[in-house]
């Protein structure tokens, strides 16, 4: 299309990269003309792009005059209309929480239409000169355009301001597990100490805190030794409920060792008895690991009223909850069992995944290969340096 007036339509250079689309719509009741406006940023052949797909719409009855909506109006239409639908509560929520707190109050009152890439980039930097860390930012970031990005979808925008946004890096931070000798230190205090039983549970079979403080009675079966993961637990403010797994490789059978599933049965019958004595007032969710009433555990109360004193007990370092997990991960590993066979442990959604998080122990696991190789392949080489050695010649 032209840059001269047509009667379907006309674009028309409003400054450096923004351009105003005008779409004649007809005349009105009273014969006046009647154009709808879209001030497109960004090159004259986006421009030209928008207005092609809005003379489409037009043909097809499809079209819907651009409106002068804000941030703010658009983010509530989008959580309602397209995030909410088709994520999980637990995601949603993420994302609603982090545009109120870091976008809402800065960029909210603009236009959409109008949102530059530099307005983003200064939403970031003063995140970070406030002291956020990168992995704040980014998880923003994650939100905000996925937000913009479904309104390129609707057609609302050309293109998504926040891809051209600047991230800051994360920086590496060395995970801190246990040792061997400390995780027989550790189950030994878990051993003697309140709900310790959880946190043994948690160290051997490398499940995520949600989804062993999820686990319900019919997920164990004792006979084939095995945990179930079908459901997480998530937490919304005052409130809780089971949702999906992280990922479709989240749901995954574990097997455990014959010495904790003899524990998770005496578990069994003592919560049994509590129970029955409890009558009506014992919450009756079917949950494995719970509190004296049968509700779900939160994690900060279970971390610092029950883990901390452990890891004390023991006399070992503070670590995480979460690092239970990858203290499995990383002992499967030392011990040289198959990474795809951790990855399904975990519940990984690929062994990539597995192998970049624990990258840190394949060089041992290299040296150990290297060593099985030489000893495969050269054995008289081994038995004449290991003679020459002994004699010094």
């Amino acid at each position: 299309m032209a840059d001269n007036a047509r009667r379907t339509g006309q674009i028309i250079k409003r400054g450096d990269d923004a351009w105003l689309v005008r779409i004649y719509l007809g005349e009105d009741s009273s014969g006046r003309r009647r154009y709808a406006n879209k001030t497109v940023r960004g090159t004259k052949r986006e421009a030209q792009k928008w207005l092609n797909s809005a003379l489409r719409d037009c043909d097809l009855g499809l079209f819907v005059e651009p409106a002068a909506i804000t941030l703010n109006d658009y983010f509530d239409k989008w959580l309602e209309v397209a995030a909410r639908p088709r994520v999980s509560q637990r995601t949603a929520d993420g994302y609603a929480g982090l545009l109120e707190r870091y976008i809402r109050p800065t960029i909210g009152h603009k236009r959409l239409e109008s949102l530059q890439p530099l307005d983003i980039q200064k939403v970031y930097g003063e995140m970070q000169m406030r002291g956020l860390s990168a992995r704040v930012v980014r998880h923003t970031h994650s939100a905000l355009h996925n937000a913009l990005k479904q309104a390129v979808k609707w057609g609302m925008i050309i293109r998504n301001p926040s891809d051209l946004a600047e991230l800051p890096k994360v920086p590496h931070k060395e995970r801190r597990v246990l040792s061997p000798d400390e995780a027989a230190r550790f189950l030994e205090a878990a051993d003697i100490m309140p709900h310790g039983l959880i946190f043994e549970v948690a160290l051997l079979s490398g499940m995520r805190p949600e989804e062993y403080l999820a686990l319900q009675w019919s997920d164990v079966d004792v006979a084939r030794g095995t945990a179930q993961v079908r459901r997480a637990l998530v937490r919304h403010n005052k409130s809780w409920s089971f949702e999906e797994p992280k990922t479709a490789r989240s749901r995954r059978t574990v097997f455990l060792p014959a010495p904790l599933l003899t524990k998770l049965a005496a578990h069994k019958r003592k919560q049994s008895e509590v129970r029955l004595k409890l009558g009506a007032a014992w919450h009756a969710h079917d949950i494995v690991f719970c509190s004296e009433q049968g509700t779900p555990h939160t994690i900060p109360n279970l971390t610092y009223r029950y883990f901390r004193p452990i890891l004390e007990k023991a006399e070992l370092p503070r670590i995480r909850l979460y690092d239970l997990r990858h203290t499995c991960a990383t002992l499967l590993l030392i011990a040289e069992e198959n990474p795809k066979v951790v990855s399904e442990r975990l519940g990984h959604s690929t062994i990539v995944l597995t192998l970049d998080t624990y990258s840190h122990v394949l060089p041992t696991m290299q040296q150990n290969a290297t060593a099985r190789l030489e000893k495969m392949l050269y054995p008289e080489f081994r038995t004449h340096f290991a003679h020459k050695m002994e004699t010094g010649s």
